[in-house]
């Protein structure tokens, strides 16, 4: 197992959508990026990734036509998030423009210059694809955000993986799906601790939920 990553393994599969270069796709496009990191645990990430995403969407739109077929593509690049778009247009690549001379061309991509740790272009047989990578904080492609909540919650989980592989004799480490179930597990169980005591549940929920929301770093 990765030492640097999450030890529940979290898991990005590389994801991708097919889109036509169109100014109403650009909507799309966004709410697609942040569904999936979303589902990656990377929200802090989606303001500057939908950004992005749009404006090499953008990029298409402006200089191969609109109703070119493109593809967006998500990925990890080790720690970094990846946002690729390709086209079938291999003839102009995309350049930035930095200077204040009016010359419209690679305007986008001085916001996606700004954004990105890195960006560049890949120059295939029959399309190209502009991508960017952005920094997440993360040590690894599996890690997870970090903070004191999810550290004690980790911690917490952890201790109860240890039990499942030994009562079950497991030998690879507990995943994400198995750790959800745990942790459901151990809300049930603090319910019932708390109804045991003569607390409120319902109560208690709506504290924890206010607490949780109040935690969350306010969105872009």
């Amino acid at each position: 197992m990765d030492m640097d990553g999450c030890r529940f393994g979290v898991v990005r599969k590389a994801w991708e959508m097919p889109f036509l270069a169109e100014p109403a796709e650009l909507a799309g496009l966004r709410n697609a990026v942040r569904h999936q990191l979303g589902l990656w645990g990377l929200a802090g990430v989606v303001p500057d990734a939908q950004l992005c995403a749009s404006e090499l969407a953008a990029n298409v739109i402006k200089h191969v036509g609109c109703g070119a077929h493109a593809r967006l593509a998500v990925s990890m690049s080790g720690s970094r998030l990846r946002i690729e778009v390709s086209d079938p247009d291999v003839r102009s690549v995309p350049v930035l423009v930095t200077g204040a001379d009016g010359e419209e061309h690679g305007r986008g991509l001085v916001l996606v210059d700004a954004l990105a740790d890195r960006w560049g272009v890949v120059l295939r047989a029959d399309s190209k694809a502009t991508w960017c990578e952005l920094t997440t904080g993360l040590r690894s492609s599996g890690d997870h955000v970090d903070g004191p909540q999810v550290a004690r919650a980790e911690a917490l989980l952890g201790l109860l993986g240890l039990s499942v592989r030994d009562k079950d004799d497991q030998r690879g480490p507990l995943t994400v799906a198995h750790a959800e179930e745990a942790a459901i597990d151990v809300i049930a169980d603090l319910l019932h601790w708390l109804r045991a005591h003569g607390c409120d549940p319902d109560g208690a929920l709506d504290r924890a939920q206010a607490h949780f929301e109040a935690e969350l770093p306010e969105a872009a």
